[in-house]
């Protein structure tokens, strides 16, 4: 079965060519891209294209590997103990993790890592052991975890930190660059059918033209450009807008959705208030 997208996204030929080539090589795919550009979202598609169950760990900076394979609670096992309780069962006291879960799905599962950079430096090569041979050792039990079923793994990544070389090599990586103007309608037209074609017209002009504008903290995104075009549906202002777009660089109407932080507001005041001086 090959994924091409779904009706509710838009996957370029490249990103399917992609998610393929990681299933057929049974190596996890590698996602990096602009925040907002919907890695997180194509694990939870490839799923569904797929009919397969999807199984998500969410990293932080304080995850450890352990975590994703299983948790011994030794605290309660010691108190039990000493309070006569039955102990014996050690399964009692272990918790599965995610590739716990996904090794032993009753069918083959899509398991999302996703933002595997926030985690320590440490945390990718912890994992290569387990993930090339899809098994791992439960060593208070004795037992071994064998992958009934080879999940599609999707590992994502926003660069915040490098990943290690060893880790790099075992996996199928692609960048998914962001939507040009072509693929960004065909992305709004998912998220809103019957949204009037000027109002889409006219808004990603004016999102475009915020993204080029040079010394931006944070270019806006395709999740950002959704949100705006929502608000902009719900207070019905294209209007504004095409007056926004005679002004050149002024403040979008309704910039928090696009804006996330002052400096970018102030930048674009600035260039707003030149404007107006030269004209």
């Amino acid at each position: 079965m090959k994924f091409t997208g779904t009706e509710q996204y838009v996957a370029t030929d490249d990103l399917q060519m992609a998610v393929n080539a990681a299933v057929t090589l049974e190596r996890p795919l590698l996602i990096k891209g602009e925040p907002g550009t919907g890695k997180t979202m194509l694990a939870e598609q490839v799923a569904r294209a797929l009919g397969m169950p999807l199984i998500q760990w969410h990293i932080k900076s304080t995850t450890k590997a352990q975590q994703g394979l299983y948790e011994y609670d030794a605290v309660s096992r010691l108190r039990d103990s000493q309070l006569g309780g039955e102990v014996n069962d050690i399964g009692r006291y272990i918790t599965r993790g995610k590739l716990w879960q996904a090794f032993t799905s009753d069918q083959p599962s899509v398991l999302l890592i996703d933002e595997i950079d926030k985690a320590d430096i440490e945390f990718p090569n912890d994992l290569l052991l387990e993930l090339d041979r899809m098994e791992f050792h439960v060593y208070e039990t004795g037992e071994t975890i064998r992958a009934s079923h080879r999940p599609v793994i999707i590992i994502t990544s926003n660069n915040e930190k490098e990943l290690p070389d060893a880790f790099l090599r075992r996996c199928f990586f692609h960048f998914i660059q962001f939507p040009d103007k072509e693929t960004m309608k065909q992305i709004i037209q998912v998220h809103y059918p019957q949204i009037q074609p000027q109002l889409v017209q006219d808004a990603m002009e004016v999102f475009f033209e915020v993204r080029d504008i040079p010394g931006l903290k944070k270019r806006p995104s395709t999740s950002e450009l959704i949100d705006w075009l929502k608000l902009l549906m719900s207070d019905d202002i294209p209007d504004q807008i095409l007056q926004q777009r005679d002004q050149s660089k002024a403040i979008p109407p309704l910039y928090g959705a696009l804006l996330k932080n002052e400096q970018d507001v102030h930048l674009l005041e600035r260039l707003a208030f030149m404007h107006r001086r030269q004209g």
